[in-house]
């Protein structure tokens, strides 16, 4: 009888040594498959953030690559459009004396030697809102023409291109005859064309633009005129331009 007790004792020590083990194994697990865990969760955040820079980095370059296409164009366009302008070299010195020396005794125009282009004020040429040659201006323009009319001009063609500001019209006898800006600056430079051809320039010697405000040479004053961008420019350009 002692002897079964003493067997029951020994194996009840056996099974709880045995529980003990498995329980303390499973804790260790269960401590083990906690660090995994908190390690997967780590390299999930750090994967996360390695493709979100991995992402943006590819942003950038697609934009620099973008830029760098777009700045390519501008490149090639002011290239193409320089070339089709003059430059003091390209016009002849004794041109750029005529007209330098014109243009120093007139109030109503400058004129750059680099671009090739005079440039008159409108507010002399016109008066407000009106496309007509204002009469004090005409022998302006009749003595640049005949400058333009000179041996030293002659191989070369004009463009009269008109400006104004982005003042828009209001007065109603003005929008009858010139809806928009736009209008009005080609107007004007219709106007400056037939008064140079009346003054012996060949019609097919000239052309004509307009550009309203969309091209002004000083930011546009929202709240009142700006007498700079108003303007009538007259580029002088090689034959065919």
């Amino acid at each position: 009888m002692r002897l079964g007790i003493t067997i029951a004792s020994a194996l009840a020590v056996v099974f709880l040594v045995i529980a003990i083990g498995f329980k303390l194994q499973n804790s260790n697990q269960k401590k083990h498959v906690r660090e995994i865990e908190s390690q997967l969760q780590a390299n999930t955040l750090e994967l996360d953030q390695l493709k979100k820079q991995s992402e943006a980095k590819g942003d950038i370059q697609k934009r620099n690559a973008a830029l760098e296409g777009e700045i390519a164009k501008q490149i090639t366009l002011t290239e193409s459009m320089r070339k089709q302008l003059p430059s003091a070299t390209q016009l002849p010195a004794g041109l750029i004396s005529l007209l330098g020396e014109w243009a120093r005794g007139s109030d109503l125009a400058t004129f750059d030697p680099n671009s090739g282009v005079v440039k008159f004020k409108s507010g002399l040429l016109f008066k407000g809102g009106s496309d007509e040659v204002e009469p004090n201006a005409m022998e302006a323009i009749k003595s640049l023409s005949g400058i333009l009319n000179s041996e030293q001009a002659k191989e070369f063609d004009i463009i009269i291109a008109g400006h104004t500001d982005n003042q828009p019209i209001r007065h109603a006898g003005t929008l009858a005859k010139h809806p928009t800006n736009m209008h009005l600056s080609v107007h004007r430079a219709i106007s400056v064309f037939n008064v140079m051809a009346n003054d012996g320039i060949a019609p097919e010697r000239m052309s004509v633009r307009g550009f309203g405000e969309y091209r002004p040479i000083v930011p546009n004053d929202p709240n009142m005129g700006t007498p700079q961008n108003r303007r009538v420019e007259i580029h002088i350009v090689p034959r065919g331009v």
